[in-house]
């Protein structure tokens, strides 16, 4: 007689886990289509505002500044006034800033918006994690996590065709009134469909952690993003890295002696999230984040193609992005995390390596194959490295542990750009050309692959059974 309503239960937290997962999915695409959709607006924006399109890089400096400064909040907010509400004021917050965004008349106006928007940015990513391991049992665990990775591998790659269209046919005010629509329905649903809750006995405020903390992130990544654009030479990027490490190195001491830290950082105890948040996750990453910003680059500017054109060849990468979401689950489920891991991180590098061998010549058949391969595999792995990440982490670990994901990925995404943007800089410096041509993306590109390679071996150090109760995967002796 119990059977049956054990069946429906679990059935029912199933399907609640999907749903909320679908949810939080919704809110990651509005916030990561946004980062990406802007870039291709900025010189119209500074037309509009009488500044230069140089000038315009400011919002998105401050946006990003904003978000370094309060993602170490996030978690201690999440238990002190429960994650559903952070939740929504997360996205109220960001709905405003857009249409704010949109209706700006000058500069002034716009970094105003932004700084507003990165503030719920900063709390949605780690907040909407909590969102879904609350609202999760293990075992569904990859299918929601897969839900809230599609964002990540769609937005960047759509973001920039879709923000060029609409900039050319309508205005760049529409790239952030699209926002909109996208946070009134989210709001709707995290209102009917996610339950409330919050800790139970939360902890004081730890402002010297938060206040080292959130320095040492924001000097980082502010470094880290000046690589990428060396206009002041490389001496500021490098010195804002040091004081970044340097803050960082207090903070993490701060954080191992204090009574109530801000951040428990006893997750890095746990070897599967240690392994791939901080240690080969965070390298391999790097690699996957490089890719889609040398990929524009080496279509447009090695092949001369339109950006249409290179629109249309990247459309088969973010093609691949897509088509593995539906054999991901039973492919950890029938393999395991570690062998799948080391093998699609392998194929995943050699991907980003074929890309070297390229050229305008090469029939397009080939092209569009490995650009569905490198799709693939990047969409397998990311989808791994976020449910292991939180295969083992207790519930007491949980808030900590999404923001500690966060702050990590958020400096992989840059590190990522900024690696690759300094290979193709350093390779144009020593070769004496006054311009980037196809040899310097064949560096950058075999350079990036190697790193993956690099990282694809580190998971080796994984048992054979790591994330079994999450992917259901039985080891055989």
């Amino acid at each position: 007689m119990t059977a049956v309503p054990d069946t429906e239960a679990s059935a029912a937290t199933a399907s609640n886990a999907r749903r909320v997962a679908l949810i939080v999915a919704i809110a990651f695409f509005m916030q990561l289509l946004d980062s990406t959709i802007i870039s291709t607006s900025l010189p119209q924006m500074g037309q509009s505002f009488g500044v230069t399109a140089v000038a315009m890089s400011i919002g998105i400096t401050a946006y990003m500044l904003t978000m370094a400064v309060f993602v170490p909040l996030s978690g201690w907010l999440a238990d002190r006034f429960g994650a559903r509400n952070i939740f929504l004021l997360a996205i109220v917050l960001f709905t405003l800033a857009s249409l704010a965004c949109g209706f700006s008349q000058n500069l002034t106006q716009f970094v105003a918006a932004r700084v507003v928007q990165g503030l719920g940015s900063a709390l949605m990513t780690p907040v909407g994690r909590i969102l879904v391991l609350r609202n999760t049992s293990k075992s569904e665990l990859l299918n929601a996590t897969a839900l809230i990775t599609w964002p990540a591998l769609f937005a960047p790659v759509v973001g920039p065709v879709l923000g060029g269209f609409i900039t050319t046919y309508l205005s760049w005010h529409w790239n952030f009134f699209i926002n909109i629509p996208l946070g009134l329905v989210g709001l709707a649903l995290v209102a009917r469909f996610i339950p409330g809750d919050r800790a139970a006995d939360p902890k004081p405020l730890d402002w010297p952690g938060f206040f080292l903390t959130s320095l040492g992130l924001a000097l980082l990544l502010y470094g880290l993003e000046r690589i990428a654009h060396p206009e002041d030479g490389a001496l500021p990027a490098v010195l804002l890295v040091a004081a970044g490490i340097v803050i960082g190195w207090l903070a993490v001491r701060h954080l191992r002696r204090a009574p109530h830290p801000l951040l428990d950082l006893s997750a890095f105890r746990v070897q599967t999230f240690a392994i791939s948040t901080l240690a080969a996750g965070t390298i391999f990453r790097v690699a996957i984040n490089a890719t889609p910003f040398l990929l524009p680059l080496l279509f447009q500017v090695g092949f001369g193609l339109s950006p249409v054109d290179a629109g249309l060849m990247i459309l088969a990468y973010f093609l691949g992005n897509l088509g593995m979401k539906t054999v991901t689950t039973p492919t950890l489920r029938r393999f395991g995390f570690r062998t799948v891991m080391v093998v699609n991180g392998l194929i995943a590098s050699a991907s980003i390596m074929g890309c070297a061998a390229i050229s305008p010549e090469t029939p397009q058949a080939p092209v569009v194959m490995l650009m569905l391969i490198a799709g693939l595999t990047r969409s397998m792995q990311f989808t791994a490295l976020n449910t292991l990440a939180f295969a083992d982490i207790d519930a007491a670990q949980r808030s900590s542990a999404a923001t500690l994901s966060s702050m990590l990925q958020q400096m992989s995404m840059l590190f990522g750009v900024a690696v690759a943007a300094a290979i193709l800089n350093l390779s144009q410096i020593v070769r004496h050309r006054p311009a980037l041509d196809l040899v310097d993306f064949r560096i950058a590109f075999l350079v990036i692959g190697a790193i993956g390679l690099a990282a694809a071996l580190r998971f080796l150090v994984l048992p054979p059974g790591a994330g079994a109760e999450v992917s259901g995967h039985t080891s055989r002796t």
